[in-house]
């Protein structure tokens, strides 16, 4: 195995850990068992859980990054590359339930522990923030994009929060239905507008 692929596999199984037990939950131990390599080893490839963790955000950065790339590659209306925004409740709706946001959780976690991270973490939030933004701008709402964009996040985040609260699977559909036609009035607003 080289010592690429066990530094991934180390960090897809943090990140793995870190959603379902917690930062604070998961031990270097944990992660040693999930991935299959002995205490030493580990620590040739990270020093301390923060090592870790900061391995963790950068690589759901970069994955972020990718799927709205893939978005904007694959839907060339921002109304549609929005609606996959919101999609991500319903496609991820059995984690959700069980787990919570994955973004979410992280950064309420890390808020609570006071742990120097939480910024880095929230930059998750801050890219979604970002693209939604300029997605927002692009449907022709400049004026109030980054309010449409927050609103949309904490929107999603209250979803998953109760999802995950109530385990109800009909909920997220209708939130997401929901979601769907706000979407819709924001752009029929834009176009009123026009």
């Amino acid at each position: 195995m080289s010592d690429e692929s066990t530094r991934d596999q180390i960090v897809n199984a943090a990140d793995r850990l870190f959603y379902e037990r917690g930062f604070e939950h998961t031990s270097f131990a944990d992660i040693a068992d999930v991935v299959g390599i002995s205490r030493g080893n580990f620590y040739h490839h990270f020093k301390s859980k923060d090592e870790i963790l900061n391995a963790v955000i950068e690589m759901r950065l970069a994955a972020t990054r990718e799927m709205l790339a893939g978005w904007e590659f694959d839907h060339p209306e921002p109304d549609e590359r929005i609606r996959r925004f919101i999609d991500i409740l319903s496609a991820n709706r059995a984690p959700i339930m069980r787990h919570g946001c994955p973004v979410g959780s992280l950064c309420s976690e890390l808020g609570r522990l006071g742990h120097p991270s939480r910024h880095e973490a929230a930059g998750l939030f801050g890219l979604f923030r970002t693209w939604l933004a300029r997605e927002f701008v692009r449907l022709g709402r400049a004026r109030d994009a980054d309010r449409l964009a927050l609103h949309l996040i904490g929107r999603s985040q209250g979803v998953a929060v109760m999802a995950n609260a109530f385990g109800d699977e009909k909920f997220i559909r209708r939130e997401v239905r929901a979601l769907h036609a706000w979407l819709a009035r924001c752009s029929q607003e834009q176009e009123k507008h026009s």
